[in-house]
């Protein structure tokens, strides 16, 4: 573990992270975060998941802030703050599908999910509004845009399509997030920091996705979870166990000096 820093706030990615690879919060993980709010620091979840995707985790986990949609949305609290949101959604959808109208797209909007296509193939149980045109999206600021995409090189592809203010970033080799370049993990951490006078160099991150190196790599701690892809493993400044083996909650236990609670 580094020294040096002063950890004020720790701030967690979900899948692949914190949860168990059955979407499950082990008791030791919800033990470490109640002993973290105890001592006084702040825990913040970060997360890709709409609002809806979360609500079954943070009673577990005792949050005191959320990022949700990458950092689209940020809560504090009960208090929604402002967000980076993407205009005229129906004018990407309709470039996105331009070439390819059979391609899977589905749009985030004000906690609800349309789709051309079942989410449930990707998200079993996911609750969504079908749609065949998204004209129920028109007059609507998106928190976030999906498309089918499986590789580095079809995210980059997609990203030609868009307009300088939004961007593309693959996510699970399954699909890419068109979101605000406004909308990442750092900029809410940012955003929260900033509110609560707490300076980055005080905040621990962890993660294992794409859409957290560079908030691994600009907090005062960034952790990699062993299971994260190579390059969050590259960004970061230690390596914990697992999801599967709560290392983040060994990591949060060594920080408290309570090993093995």
């Amino acid at each position: 573990m580094m020294s040096g820093h002063r950890i004020r706030m720790v701030v967690t990615d979900l899948d692949g992270t914190v949860l168990r690879n059955d979407k499950s919060i082990s008791p030791r993980t919800q033990r470490a975060v109640a002993r973290l709010r105890e001592r006084g620091v702040l825990f913040v979840a970060a997360t890709a998941r709409p609002i809806r995707g979360v609500r079954g985790f943070l009673p577990g986990l005792s949050c005191d802030g959320a990022l949700y949609h990458n950092g689209a949305v940020v809560v504090w609290g009960d208090e929604r703050l402002e967000g980076f949101g993407v205009e005229r959604p129906l004018d990407v959808v309709r470039a996105v599908l331009a070439d390819d109208p059979a391609r899977w797209v589905a749009v985030e909007a004000d906690d609800v999910l349309y789709s051309n296509f079942d989410p449930g193939e990707i998200w079993p149980g996911v609750e969504s509004v079908r749609t065949d045109d998204f004209r129920e999206v028109e007059s609507l600021t998106a928190d976030k845009i999906i498309v089918e995409a499986r590789t580095l090189a079809e995210a980059e592809a997609l990203q030609a399509r868009l307009p300088e203010s939004l961007y593309a970033q693959l996510s699970e080799n399954r699909i890419a997030m068109i979101m605000n370049r406004q909308a990442t993990k750092l900029n809410g951490v940012r955003l929260l920091a900033a509110r609560l006078g707490v300076s980055l160099d005080e905040i621990a991150a962890f993660g294992d996705d794409y859409n957290d190196v560079d908030m691994l790599r600009e907090c005062g701690v960034g952790v990699a979870v062993e299971n994260a892809l190579d390059e969050v493993k590259a960004a970061a400044d230690e390596i914990c166990p697992s999801n599967e083996e709560d290392g983040f909650a060994r990591w949060v236990e060594e920080m408290l000096g309570e090993p093995g609670t």
